[in-house]
C-alpha cells in the first residue's frame, strides 16, 4: 500500500473552480484498478490551537493505492491528460510526496 499526498497551489479565487473539475474526476478514478482512496481536502474550520492554515489557494488531494505500479497507471490514464488540461487555468504549481507506511 502507498500513500499520496498532492498539494495543489492554485492561481488566487480558482478553488472552487478547481474543485468543481475535480470532483468530476473521483468516481472515474475510484474506479481504477488499485485505487483504495482518493480525496480532495481544504483547511478544517474552526482551526484549532498549533493547525497550520493552508488558506483559501490550496487544496491536498490524499490518496492511497495498493502500488507504485496502479499509481503510473492511474497518472498515464487519458482521463486524467484530459482532467490535466481542464484545470490548467487554475493550477500554479503541484507538491507530490509518494509514502509508504513505516
Amino acid at each position: 500500500m502507498i500513500h499520496v499526498v498532492a498539494t495543489v497551489e492554485l492561481n488566487p479565487g480558482t478553488r472552487e473552480a478547481f474543485l468543481a473539475e475535480f470532483n468530476k474526476l473521483v468516481p472515474t478514478v475510484l474506479a481504477e484498478v488499485g485505487c483504495v482512496s482518493y480525496t480532495p481536502t481544504i483547511d478544517f474550520e474552526p482551526a484549532i490551537p498549533g493547525q497550520t492554515a493552508m488558506g483559501p489557494d490550496r487544496v491536498v488531494v490524499v490518496e492511497q493505492w495498493q502500488s507504485i505500479e496502479n499509481l503510473a497507471a492511474h497518472g498515464a490514464a487519458p482521463h486524467m491528460k484530459a482532467y490535466r488540461q481542464a484545470v490548467k487555468p487554475y493550477v500554479r504549481g503541484m507538491e507530490l510526496r509518494i509514502l509508504q507506511a513505516a
